[in-house]
């Protein structure tokens, strides 16, 4: 697989560092996108760089506003069939211009990851061969109370997996998801702290969720979810339009986090809750209240 990488900035800069600990020689080009450029762009084919080479994906990640319809005039380009654009700020990539970004790209394998860290495998060799080292997180934990061991199989593509289990070493299975969730902010994650009106929460949040879920499935346990009462959940399903599911930032990355069991009541993974409490603000009936206590569940291998 050849990458050739389109990045801007800091948080760019970041990204294609940590790819390349993961692809070095799979990388065949990268190009520094300005960040001065205004917001509105009439002709980004005039910032299409030349001499490019052949390709089979395009990596978009730090790029901010009309530029980023520059990803499927460079895979026309190299001939690479699959893209990746990355969002880390809520303005990165509308939903207007992810529109134009889908009718430009035509048949060609389109991923919008926001944030990076979401990104899942999908069905298309090319994408699912990047995700089988960098996307949503995924580790392995060995130990008994503590942890001894901790195994990177999936890094976020920041390289904030990593970090977070180097420094899990030695603390208490019970204390991991925290100290997991600390370590995240220490590294620190450099998505947007402003509010995203798709996600309904911050993207920095929402990274730090998927962080978390990647401890607890590897442990088998969580020590904290949001929980659904059962007696009181939908008692009135004519006043029920299902609002845990619509508001959870889990479900809007593409996550099972609040489905809807057969008798049409809640039910919330507590493997994957990021315990952002939004459901329970929305809860026509009040029948979400977070949970402090161990709930087990079938542990990642």
């Amino acid at each position: 697989m050849n990458i050739f990488i389109l990045t801007s900035g800091e948080y760019g800069s970041r990204i294609v560092n940590n790819i390349a600990k993961s692809f070095s020689s799979s990388i065949v080009g990268i190009h520094e996108v300005p960040e001065d450029l205004p917001e509105f762009i009439d002709d980004v084919s005039t910032y299409v760089p030349g001499n490019l080479p052949l390709a089979d994906l395009v990596i978009v990640t730090g790029l901010q506003g009309d530029i980023n319809l520059i990803a499927p005039l460079v895979a026309d380009k190299v001939g690479a069939n699959s893209i990746i654009i990355s969002a880390h700020e809520p303005g990165s990539v509308p939903p207007g211009l992810i529109s134009e970004i889908e009718e430009a790209a035509g048949e060609k394998v389109l991923v919008f990851a926001k944030p990076f860290c979401s990104l899942k495998p999908m069905g298309d060799p090319i994408i699912d061969e990047f995700t089988s080292k960098l996307g949503k997180p995924q580790i392995m934990i060995e130990g008994d109370d503590f942890i001894k061991k901790v195994t990177v199989i999936r890094d976020a593509p920041c390289g904030c997996t990593t970090f977070i289990a180097e420094e899990l070493i030695g603390v208490n299975v019970e204390d991991a998801e925290f100290v997991a969730d600390n370590k995240f902010h220490n590294y620190p994650c450099l998505a947007s702290m402003t509010h995203d009106r798709v996600l309904g929460d911050t993207i920095l949040h929402v990274a730090g969720y998927l962080s978390k879920e990647a401890v607890k499935r590897a442990l088998g346990f969580t020590m904290k979810s949001a929980v659904v009462d059962l007696e009181t959940c939908n008692v009135d399903d004519e006043h029920c339009d299902h609002l845990c599911v619509e508001n959870c930032p889990q479900v809007q990355v593409g996550g099972d986090t609040v489905t809807i069991r057969e008798d049409d009541k809640a039910f919330i993974d507590p493997a994957s809750c990021g315990c952002c409490e939004l459901c329970i603000s929305e809860c026509p009936y009040g029948s979400i209240e977070i949970v402090n206590k161990r709930m087990e569940f079938k542990k990642e291998e």
